[in-house]
């Protein structure tokens, strides 16, 4: 009796449209259908969908900023211990604050420098335009033929001269130092939530 199921030679399976893309964010069919933006590479699980819940998450677990900032609840530290103390807690209390205080840093940062903006252009121009070049043919370079990663490598090797002109070591560092100082300041400057008791609490000995 057949089983209708084909056999030998003629039994292909495209292996290549089952196991789809490592790095593609959306289904072969959805890439497809998305136009331009749709067959853009994205690694996996950096997909708009997920940056926007991580938002999300963050954006909701924000302390109130009025109590964030309010001057009376800011105090000298008695002593190493207690600083200590303030630096391992508010981090954990306000780690959203921060976060956005960072990424506030950042955009201030590349608004504030054309050269640096500039620099991101031509870095995303480049990726995009080595990106489309690999839909219509595969790129290989030295032999090797260059994915996903690489083309974000080759991108990131094509902007390097702006980069550099722009001064974006010196941008990086500026933020580092900033967001250094800023939270830092905050943490170990900044009272307990429940304040003086709580403080107490962590300081008496074991």
């Amino acid at each position: 009796m057949k089983s209708g199921v084909p056999k030998g030679e003629n039994c292909l399976v495209d292996m290549d449209s089952k196991a789809g893309d490592l790095f593609s964010a959306e289904p072969a069919d959805a890439a497809g259908s998305g136009g331009v933006m749709g067959r853009l590479w994205l690694p996996k699980g950096l997909s708009p969908s997920v940056a926007k819940e991580w938002f999300d998450r963050r954006r909701a677990s924000i302390r109130p900023w009025a109590g964030f900032v309010d001057h009376r609840k800011f105090t000298k530290p008695r002593n190493f211990g207690e600083l200590c103390q303030r630096v391992v807690r508010n981090f954990d209390t306000y780690n959203s604050n921060y976060t956005f205080i960072f990424l506030g840093l950042i955009i201030y940062c590349i608004i504030s420098s054309p050269m640096l903006l500039i620099a991101l252009a031509v870095f995303v121009g480049a990726f995009y335009i080595i990106h489309l070049k690999s839909l219509e043919s595969k790129l290989v370079i030295f032999g090797k033929e260059v994915t996903g990663p690489h083309q974000l490598g080759l991108a990131g090797a094509v902007s390097f001269p702006v980069f550099w002109l722009a001064g974006a070591g010196a941008a990086v560092f500026w933020v580092l130092g900033a967001t250094m100082f800023v939270i830092g300041s905050h943490a170990a400057f900044r009272e307990l939530e429940g304040g003086s008791e709580m403080e107490e609490l962590f300081m008496e000995p074991v």
